[in-house]
């Protein structure tokens, strides 16, 4: 018969203290850090942190229109708050208004990716429409009419590297020309980009694109 060491009080205390940790880890993700969060999704583990933001209708914006990210919501793909880098901020809307919100363009085309992985029950083919931020103006607009500038000394939240964007492909390439990097379209942005920036990914100060 297996007999088990003899353990003294304290000792027992300390296990059961680490089994309610672990426990608390594995079936209480929506509670885990953003920093806890980032090393997840960096080892190719995903934390639902995020669901998706419902639809006001008293918000006065159209049922797929660009809104302002809440202070409180997080990046379904690495726990940040995108509220905290307004410059970088990112969202993708669904048909029926749910609204995900993204700390920068690459977690948005991360996400765009496979949405069902970080968001359970749901498909790329339910977005109605996805914005990022223009360096120039910091204005909402369409992800996937947007230029953006790949390589550049821009610094984004949590990650070396990140996709600056913009409305126009001459303010695209002004940018270039004074931080470096190459101009891109959405469709150029390939899965092994943005496997190669979202293995960058760390945390950092963000510095602003413009």
């Amino acid at each position: 018969m297996l007999r088990l060491p003899a353990l003294k009080p304290l000792h027992w205390a300390s296990l059961a203290g680490l089994v309610l940790v672990v426990a608390g880890l594995l079936f209480t993700p929506w509670r885990t850090s953003s920093s806890d969060a980032a090393l997840l999704a960096a080892a190719g583990e995903v934390c639902i942190v995020a669901p998706p933001t419902p639809y006001d209708p008293k918000s006065g914006l159209g049922l797929h229109e660009a809104r302002t990210v809440p202070a409180d919501v997080r990046c379904p793909v690495c726990g940040m708050f995108p509220a905290r880098s307004p410059d970088w901020a990112a969202q993708s809307i669904f048909d029926n208004g749910d609204t995900q919100f993204f700390d920068s363009p690459v977690s948005l085309f991360l996400y765009l990716q496979d949405v069902g992985r970080y968001t359970r029950g749901r498909q790329a083919s339910e977005i109605a429409a996805s914005y990022v931020k223009d360096v120039s103006s910091g204005a909402w607009i369409n992800a996937h009419e947007a230029f953006y500038v790949s390589g550049s000394n821009a610094l984004g939240p949590m990650r070396a590297g990140n996709l600056p964007a913009f409305a126009s492909a001459a303010a695209a390439q002004r940018f270039a020309g004074t931080r470096g990097g190459v101009r891109l379209q959405a469709w150029q942005i390939s899965p092994k980009l943005l496997q190669d920036l979202g293995g960058e990914r760390r945390h950092a100060h963000p510095t602003p694109p413009g």
